[in-house]
């Protein structure tokens, strides 16, 4: 599933495509992925005449800003956006296609069809649906060691399920946060309050750098991940732990293990990163899978 750097950059290359587009009518070839309204024809019939004048992104959903409403979408699995001219072919699995009054079209292509679209009312799409429980966002001023710091104190949960938690911080999937984890030197299954304030103050800071980077490269192109022109991330070639199984540290040249946490594969380096019991006699590191 695209993270917050994957989203971030479709986000980017759609506002140099489609802003300042009016949509000139709508075709909907796959109608569950349309949420809200409930009736197609009327998510059609209101997107008729209306100018895409900005588009944010907020956690992993993308909003397009209209006239009257905004359109938000969440990509899943392997949603993607892709700009074409109206005399171009409909790829197959292509489930939704915006048509603009200048003669060209967005599509939304979902071979999973996991992908979701929700309309709102101006103003509406933050306080109801899928936006109305986020946490906060990690490349915004506001999340700030401190803020972190809140956010983990007396939390007798696993650090790295914790980070997962959209409503705690948004944004952040399986790779970032093995790769911010890992870069903090911190185990996945430390209980997140039990951080002190120098491990939260190093972890706030790999986050940043993280999704930074990821950012700055285009996100990673793991699995089937494209930007709205089709074009791949480069960030999966700095990835220090993620998908490393076997290879080794490359601080200390121990071997990446991977082991599951929370139902989630997860690498570490079992050397860099210490068992939260490792000052008992006999602790043991978890077994690669």
């Amino acid at each position: 599933m695209p993270e917050l750097p994957e989203v971030e950059t479709v986000v980017r290359t759609l506002r140099r495509l489609v802003l300042g587009k009016t949509i000139g009518s709508v075709s909907v070839l796959l109608p569950r992925i349309i949420r809200r309204p409930d009736d197609m024809e009327e998510f059609k019939a209101m997107l008729v005449g209306q100018t895409i004048h900005e588009i944010k992104r907020r956690a992993k959903f993308i909003q397009f800003i209209l006239d009257r409403d905004v359109l938000v979408s969440h990509l899943r699995m392997e949603g993607r956006y892709g700009l074409y001219r109206s005399d171009e072919p409909v790829e197959k699995h292509t489930h939704v296609i915006f048509h603009f009054t200048d003669g060209t079209e967005l599509r939304y292509r979902d071979v999973r069809q996991f992908g979701t679209m929700d309309l709102f009312p101006l103003g509406k799409e933050t306080v109801e649906g899928p936006l109305a429980k986020l946490g906060v966002e990690p490349l915004a001023e506001e999340f700030t060691p401190d803020v972190l710091r809140g956010l983990l104190k007396g939390r007798t949960t696993k650090i790295k399920p914790l980070l997962l938690n959209q409503e705690c911080i948004v944004g952040l999937g399986n790779i970032y946060v093995d790769e911010s984890l890992f870069r903090a030197r911190i185990h996945p299954e430390r209980p997140a309050g039990k951080l002190t304030a120098q491990q939260v103050a190093k972890l706030h800071e790999a986050i940043v750098a993280t999704l930074s980077e990821a950012v700055e490269q285009g996100g990673s192109s793991i699995k089937s991940y494209v930007n709205g022109q089709g074009e791949m991330g480069m960030f999966q070639q700095s990835l220090l732990v993620y998908g490393r199984k076997g290879e080794p540290c490359v601080n200390c040249g121990t071997a990446i293990i991977r082991f599951v946490v929370g139902g989630r594969g997860t690498h570490i380096c079992p050397a860099c990163q210490k068992t939260p019991d490792t000052r008992k006699k006999g602790a043991q590191q978890p077994k690669g899978g």
